[in-house]
C-alpha cells in the first residue's frame, strides 16, 4: 500500500466516513499518527516533503517546484498553510525522538521559508528555491540513519521510489 492510499484510508476511517467532521484537528493527528513505525513516519515525511516541493516539473527542463510554491501565491494565508503543513515533518521528527539540535534546525529552515515567504513576489520565488520540506526530511533521515547505526532504532532498506519520466 502506497503512502498515499495509507493517508487517506486513515483519514477516511478516523473520520468514520464523514460522521466525526466537528473534531478537533489535535485529535485527528493524535489518532492518526498513534503507533506509527519510524519506516512508516518516515514514508510520510518523504510524501509531504514530495508534495511540497518536488512535485510538477517544468516541461524540458530539470526544474521541480511544488504546492509550496503555488499555494504561497496567496498573499498571507498560502503562507500559513504551507507552513502549517511543513510543520508536521517536524512533528515526525519530534516523536522520532530527534535531538532538540536537530528540531531547532528544522524549526529554523520552516521559519526562514515562512518569514522571506511572506515578502510578495521575492517571497514567492525564494519559495521556490529554498526547499525547506526537503532539507527538513534529510534531517530527519540523517537523525534515523544515525539512531540505526548504534542500534537504538530499525529501519529496512531505504524506499524504492519509482523512476522518474
Amino acid at each position: 500500500m502506497s503512502s498515499t492510499e495509507q493517508i487517506f484510508e486513515r483519514s477516511w476511517s478516523w473520520n468514520g466516513g464523514g460522521s466525526r467532521r466537528s473534531a478537533a484537528a489535535a485529535e485527528f493527528l493524535r489518532e492518526f499518527n498513534a503507533g506509527l513505525t519510524h519506516r512508516q513516519r518516515l514514508e510520510q515525511v518523504r510524501f509531504i516533503a514530495g508534495l511540497m516541493d518536488d512535485r510538477f516539473v517544468v516541461p524540458g527542463t530539470r526544474f521541480r517546484f511544488g504546492l509550496d510554491s503555488i499555494v504561497g501565491l496567496f498573499p498571507g494565508f498560502g503562507d500559513v498553510i504551507t507552513t502549517a503543513i511543513s510543520l508536521l515533518i517536524v512533528h515526525h521528527a519530534w516523536q522520532s525522538g530527534a535531538s532538540k539540535f536537530t528540531l531547532a534546525r528544522m524549526l529554523g529552515n520552516v521559519g526562514i521559508d515562512f518569514v522571506v515567504g511572506v515578502v510578495p513576489v521575492f517571497g514567492d520565488l525564494f519559495d521556490v528555491v529554498f526547499k525547506a520540506n526537503r532539507k527538513n526530511m534529510r534531517l530527519l533521515e540523517a537523525h534515523l540513519t544515525t539512531r540505526e547505526a548504534r542500534g537504538t532504532v530499525e529501519i529496512l532498506p531505504p524506499l524504492k521510489r519509482p523512476p522518474r519520466k
